[in-house]
């Protein structure tokens, strides 16, 4: 088997909550289709089983395809499907779970019929429900009595009945309603709104096509192996390439789907839209037409993927819009001619703050770069294109720029930042240090073989930035973030600041093109999607891998996200923490114990006179006590109260949904950043007065 592919490391389990028009895709669900999925096509056979083989030659744990990941497929298919066990009876599942150990040889069968059979009854289930909630909105809910819902997952259990199901539900929509309440929604407007979600829910379940429910279900057997190994769909695999090279052809726009309706979340600076200035945030896109005299096609309840596959298209083509404008103003069609886009937001910027002050009174100019990813064109730097989409590239500029301006000292800012190409992760490891070793990555043993590391070094001498730097982490900095924000602490190089720890991905993924794997020597083989599986664990200059354990702060400042349950060590089936032996290599003289003790020291002094360091703190201890929580209650004056107070639910979805938002990747100097700059600025001082 070809080994020469290449390593992408990045977080996973977290779902865009918008997308971009060409951009990526968020949901299952990316070809368009107007039925419920037909049975399994020879294709579908052939991708099983060559899905199947790939995990027992190349998975990382060398684990078999056995019971135990049969098990953990069904449970994770129905999780996916159900999570909040309000859609199956407990008899269906009992029924499903006949089959718990028989999954694996059917996948070894290129076999998927299961997860047709699960459908079918899913789609079913989903059409009652849905009646039930239509009943349930029709009629009048007493919100006086002292009852309460479930909100915990693992708690939750199926209905045995019909009559248990309706009372699930009727908890359930008493629940929306509040919460619309609170959002200042109520009345016919509150239940007309629910009415239109769930509907929408149901025709977006029965428009899913084959080959979405295909990557669903392979996911759910991938995933049983460890989180990160996916089965990517070809529409998929489209999306996660556009992702890496940040450019696209389309209008640049971000779009989500809210109760039916493909609203404007984001437009793209410089796109198409943008220029054009006619869309605008809040806008409702109703219909799509191509060209100047293409039929216009309702769009309302259509799937957010199959909307942004009719809006996106070659450059210089038009596509009009009908839109329902957001500021309540009469509908309109506008026509939007194609570009291409540069997806500014997501690639690495920079700004100059100053802070403090040297001893001639002038103030410290401190550089701050946002990397928001280590992407990559894998395409082009296949094609030998030498001016690739790089993120190494974009940061070797930017610090070109610092040199040039007289910066005196860099923060890296790499929250949010869930990682990309190990190739880059090692390339901008490169611009800090001389020369040396960045990273060890070790695989299964070959067949005959061992599992020797395999190392990766910097051979470039010299550096970019040979100042003091800072490293901003958070808990979503993964994978790439991890290797670079490592070998910056092990090799002493770096000061890191933020979460307690980062996430904890310490494995490497390979992208295994499906088409190009079975059809060898074909010219243009098939696009039928792609592998992503977990081939090797990576481990720092100083042995340890940062599985499921992370980068430990240097100095760390109290945040939410350290209390969210969305480390690697949340999810199921992850691989366990492993270590080898530590590399040589030269430490730098930039940080040690002494050093670190004061500026730790410090920055408590500081928070604890901040005003809004404090309330992070208060907030955290609330999140704390609310997380605790199984139930919600659902009397609407003491509802109505604590939600007034901070909702551990609510907080947490927020939290996520920062990962989908371009703002996120903005950088602001916030009472967060001015901490950074003031550690920064002792570190300065510190450095000065341990040279003299």
């Amino acid at each position: 088997m070809n080994r020469s592919r290449f390593h992408i490391s990045f977080i996973s389990g977290r779902c865009r909550a918008g997308l971009l028009i060409g951009y990526l895709v968020v949901s299952w669900w990316s070809a368009a289709s107007w039925a419920d999925p037909v049975q399994p096509s020879a294709n579908d056979r052939y991708i099983t089983f060559s899905v199947a083989q790939l995990l027992l030659r190349e998975h990382l744990s060398e684990h078999d395809l056995d019971d135990e990941i049969s098990q953990r497929c069904l449970d994770t298919f129905l999780k996916s499907l159900d999570p909040w066990k309000v859609y199956f009876y407990q008899s269906d599942i009992d029924a499903f779970r006949k089959r718990r150990n028989d999954l694996d040889d059917m996948a070894r069968k290129g076999d998927v019929t299961f997860a047709h059979t699960v459908f079918k009854t899913y789609l079913q289930r989903i059409d009652e429900r849905v009646k039930v909630i239509d009943a349930l909105l029709a009629a009048e809910h007493d919100f006086t009595v002292d009852e309460e819902m479930i909100i915990d997952r693992e708690e939750a259990r199926w209905p045995q009945t019909a009559s248990e199901a309706r009372n699930k539900w009727r908890r359930r929509i008493k629940y929306d309603l509040l919460v619309l309440k609170t959002d200042e929604i109520e009345g016919q407007k509150a239940r007309d709104k629910l009415r239109r979600r769930y509907h929408s829910i149901a025709k977006r379940a029965h428009q899913t096509s084959r080959e979405e429910l295909l990557e669903m279900y392979l996911t759910s057997l991938t995933t049983s192996f460890d989180p990160h190994t996916s089965y990517l769909s070809a529409g998929s695999l489209e999306n996660f390439e556009i992702m890496m090279r940040l450019e696209l052809d389309g209008i640049g726009a971000s779009l989500q789907d809210e109760d039916g309706y493909t609203v404007v979340r984001k437009i793209v600076p410089d796109g198409a839209a943008d220029k054009d200035g006619r869309l605008q945030i809040e806008d409702k896109i109703v219909g799509v037409g191509q060209d100047t005299e293409g039929e216009i096609v309702d769009t309302v309840d259509m799937k957010l993927t199959d909307v942004v596959k009719m809006i996106r298209g070659e450059r210089g083509t038009v596509v009009r819009l009908e839109i329902i404008p957001g500021d309540g103003s009469k509908r309109k069609t506008i026509a939007i001619t194609r570009a291409r886009i540069e997806l500014k937001d997501s690639e690495a910027h920079a700004a100059v703050f100053e802070a403090g002050a040297k001893t001639d009174g002038n103030p410290y100019k401190i550089g701050v770069i946002k990397l928001p990813s280590f992407y990559m064109d894998m395409e082009g730097f296949r094609r030998g294109d030498p001016n690739f989409k790089s993120a190494t590239r974009d940061v070797r500029k930017i610090l070109d720029g610092f040199l040039a301006d007289g910066i005196d000292a860099v923060i890296l800012d790499l929250r949010l930042n869930g990682g990309g190409s190990l190739i880059e992760a090692i390339n901008l490891t490169g611009l800090f240090i001389d020369t040396g070793p960045v990273v060890k990555v070790k695989g299964r043993p070959d067949s005959g073989g061992d599992a020797t590391p395999r190392l990766h070094e910097d051979f470039d001498p010299g550096t970019a930035w040979a100042g003091p730097l800072v490293v901003l982490t958070d808990k979503f900095s993964a994978s790439a973030s991890e290797i670079y924000a490592g070998a910056m602490q092990d090799y002493h190089r770096g000061l890191i600041v933020g979460d307690k720890s980062t996430h904890g991905k310490g494995t490497v993924q390979s992208l295994v093109n499906l088409g190009r794997q079975m059809f060898r020597g074909l010219p243009n083989p098939p696009a039928i999607g792609a592998l992503k599986i977990t081939m090797q664990q990576y481990y720092r200059p100083n042995g340890d891998s940062t599985q499921n354990r992370g980068v430990l702060a240097d100095i760390e400042l109290p945040s939410l996200k350290t209390h969210l349950d969305i480390a690697e060590a949340d999810l199921d089936y992850s691989v366990a923490f492993d270590k080898v032996e530590p590399l040589e290599f030269r430490q730098y003289n930039y940080i040690n114990p002494t050093i670190r003790d004061q500026l730790r020291r410090l920055s408590e002094q500081r928070r604890s006179g901040n005003e809004e360091f404090r309330r992070v703190l208060k907030k955290i201890a609330r999140y704390k006590q609310q997380k605790a929580k199984k139930t919600v209650t659902l009397h609407e004056e003491k509802f109505l109260a604590e939600r007034a107070e901070l909702n551990a639910e609510r907080q947490q979805e927020k939290t996520l949904k920062e990962l989908n938002d371009f703002d996120a990747a903005k950088i602001k100097r916030d009472y967060y950043m001015d901490e950074a700059l003031a550690i920064t600025v002792d570190y300065l001082k510190l450095q000065q007065v341990a040279k003299r």
